[in-house]
């Protein structure tokens, strides 16, 4: 995946989410767990299309 791909999907999850905190009224408790939960998610999701970790599906959790 190109560069500036990853670079506009950031500003996009970035505006979003600022977005969403600063307009929807939420309980603080709830805006740290979308916080942490997107931050997670697109943390992953820009390891793996940079190629620096394998995708999630490749590991197996049961026997």
């Amino acid at each position: 995946m190109p560069l500036i791909n990853i670079v506009i999907a950031l500003i996009i999850v970035g505006m979003g989410l600022w977005l969403i905190n600063r307009y929807i009224p939420m309980a603080g408790s709830i805006k740290t767990i979308l916080n942490v939960v997107v931050v997670v998610g697109v943390s992953v999701w820009v390891l793996q299309s940079t190629g620096l970790w394998e995708p999630i599906s490749s590991y197996r959790i049961s026997k």
